[in-house]
């Protein structure tokens, strides 16, 4: 086993809420939600180099965001507690492809990525449930990522049951816009009250967005959006953010409708997953340079492998 190995290069997916309900409001203000979650194809990079410095530096630096609010920062703190060796640092560079305000969880996606790298490199000995435990105090879209399983998600979205859904190719459309959260999340005109729906309802039947209505209203460029993609099918909005999809049954159909999608709006066919990409390259990288026991040490999850 070569424990000299210091660097590791991760995928970092975007995720798709392939619906979401809002079914009611907690008294300390968080939201409580049903959603259906896959992951696509559609990755950011995130390289890490092991240091002897103590330090977490992150590049490149994001000029609109300071490093101690980088949810890649945040993450890396979280588990300084739990490394074998006080002098561990880390450097991570971040290669960006995901859109900010985009509702596909990018910032999430990285600090989980964050997480599942440094418990290996730093030597933390986490199983999956702490660090998800862990993630779900930077962001309710983290333990999706950290456990890594399409899932049908409830809570503020941290109660996850793994699902096995269609992975259908999906058309994604992002205007020229970001959506804040907080805004869609405050509107006195949000849907709250939902009624909670099975599992067996959610997999057969699916659902509908209860943010939309509102992003429309605040964001007339995703209303325009919404309006050309529901041309071509059951066009969705995802999570509270700017994106839209569309699924298809085949690649070339999808490629045919992104060929004549408005060029002042980005777009990207991609795949859905039922494993998070971080977890098969995760999995290959323990395997590689700390050998099979490990793996299924720091990833003990039989969904794994």
């Amino acid at each position: 086993m070569d424990y000299s190995v210091t660097k590791m290069q991760l995928p970092s997916p975007a995720k798709l809420n392939l619906f979401l309900h809002i079914t009611g409001r907690r008294e300390d203000g968080y939201h409580e939600l049903q959603t259906l979650f896959q992951f696509i194809d559609l990755c950011d990079t995130l390289d890490f180099s092991l240091t002897r410095n103590d330090q977490v530096t992150i590049s490149p630096i994001i000029e609109e965001l300071p490093t101690e609010d980088n949810l890649i920062y945040k993450a890396a703190k979280l588990l300084t507690p739990f490394k074998k060796d006080a002098t561990f640092g880390i450097d991570i560079t971040l290669t960006k492809q995901l859109p900010m305000g985009g509702g596909i969880g990018g910032g999430s996606s990285n600090a989980a990525t964050t997480l599942l790298a440094l418990n290996v490199l730093w030597e933390c000995h986490l199983s999956l449930e702490k660090l998800a435990e862990l993630g779900v105090q930077l962001g309710a879209d983290i333990p999706v990522f950290v456990m890594g399983f399409a899932a049908f998600a409830e809570g503020v979205g941290e109660k996850l049951q793994k699902v096995e859904l269609d992975t259908p190719y999906f058309l994604l459309i992002k205007p020229n816009c970001h959506v804040s959260t907080g805004q869609i999340f405050t509107d006195k005109y949000l849907t709250r009250d939902t009624p909670p729906i099975r599992i067996s309802h959610a997999l057969k039947l699916g659902g509908h967005n209860d943010c939309l209505d509102v992003v429309k209203k605040h964001n007339p460029e995703v209303n325009e959006a919404y309006l050309w993609l529901k041309n071509h099918g059951d066009a969705k909005l995802t999570g509270t953010g700017a994106c839209l999809f569309l699924a298809f049954d085949n690649l070339h159909d999808a490629e045919r409708v992104r060929s004549f999608t408005p060029k002042k709006w980005q777009s990207w066919v991609c795949r859905g997953c039922n494993t998070s990409p971080t977890h098969a390259a995760l999995n290959q990288w323990i395997e590689q340079n700390r050998g099979v026991p490990h793996r299924q040490h720091y990833l003990s999850q039989s969904f794994l492998g």
